[in-house]
């Protein structure tokens, strides 16, 4: 076991990025299939053929997630992944040719770096070209290339954060894990005391000093002062944590909603607010294997390995972009 979603058989993970522009793309591989499902929260999402994983819909299985920085802009990056398949000859069988199942979910990191560098088609393609099994980075990579946490204060008192991924043996040989890129309007939290790890920053807003000098301003208690009800007007809506969670235990379609569904709670635990009309939450699921399993029990834990894979993706980042991270 690596502690990364790379542990689940058939599950291969590739990055690529832009450090200077600060934005990059993360794919999920599974050169399979794999089935499917997904769980949206948040007032803002940007994604891209997540309607195809409802239960109700005839496609059976995808064959790779894309999550990416760059907003609306990002979602060119799965033209790339499904290029990459196709030649592979990957995809879903047509007769006249296979199509590449590639949903995808975006974030908005273009307030950090250069909002003019995007993650197009051929760092999407580049991204699935290097995908593979031994990939298990965390923080400043990928789609976390770009990730911040804390913006209620605006960008100059938020902090950087990154791409985390986890992975948990729940007996049977079931495995479950997931791969986020952490980039809260809200603060992350220690689940075990509810402290702040990263967030929002002590600031002067205008004569009101917000947080105790050098800590923290705490999110949810800036929004029901006098002061926070007057910058959530102007909050940045830069925000969104996008991931996936994997499995080798059989699932159906909508035993896949499910499961990611339940790993919302993850988020849920460790960040402060969650799935708030600023952020696009979205979390796919994707089963790979033949192992049986309670639904609920894997459900519980897919909440568990997203959560543990948040606060790797804060703790494990960089400095970037004239922000601390956890590490400095």
């Amino acid at each position: 076991m690596k502690d990364s979603i790379t542990d689940v058989p058939g599950i291969k993970i590739g990055h690529a990025q832009n450090e200077d522009a600060l934005t990059g793309c993360t794919v999920i591989l599974c050169r399979k299939g794999a089935v499917g499902g997904v769980d949206q929260r948040g007032g803002a999402p940007g994604t891209r053929e997540t309607d195809l994983l409802n239960p109700v819909n005839l496609v059976g299985e995808v064959h790779a997630i894309l999550l990416s920085g760059g907003s609306a802009y990002g979602l060119d990056a799965a033209t790339g992944v499904m290029r990459y398949l196709e030649e592979q000859k990957i995809g879903f069988n047509v007769g006249v040719a296979r199509v590449p199942i590639v949903p995808a979910a975006v974030l908005f990191d273009l307030a950090v770096g250069s909002a003019e560098i995007r993650p197009d088609a051929d760092m999407g393609y580049k991204a699935a070209s290097a995908a593979s099994a031994e990939n298990t980075e965390n923080g400043n990579i990928g789609a976390g290339m770009g990730a911040t946490v804390g913006k209620i204060l605006g960008i100059p008192n938020a902090m950087k954060a990154g791409l985390g991924t986890a992975s948990i043996e729940i007996g049977g040989g079931v495995i479950v894990g997931a791969i986020v890129a952490v980039n809260a309007f809200g603060d992350v939290i220690n689940p075990e005391n509810g402290s702040i790890i990263a967030g929002a920053r002590s600031a002067q807003v205008g004569p009101v000093k917000i947080g105790k000098e050098g800590g923290f301003a705490d999110t949810q208690e800036v929004m029901k002062s006098f002061t926070g009800r007057t910058v959530m007007k102007l909050a940045t809506r830069s925000n969104t944590v996008i991931g996936a969670i994997a499995t080798n235990a059989k699932l159906t379609k909508a035993e896949a909603t499910k499961v990611a569904q339940m790993a919302q709670d993850g988020l849920a635990r460790t960040i402060r607010p969650a799935h708030t009309m600023l952020d696009g939450d979205t979390i796919f699921t994707l089963s790979t294997g033949n192992k049986k399993v309670d639904v609920s029990t894997l459900g519980a834990f897919a909440a568990e390995a997203m959560a543990q894979a948040i606060l790797c993706g804060t703790i494990e980042a960089d400095p970037a972009g004239g922000m601390p991270s956890f590490k400095a």
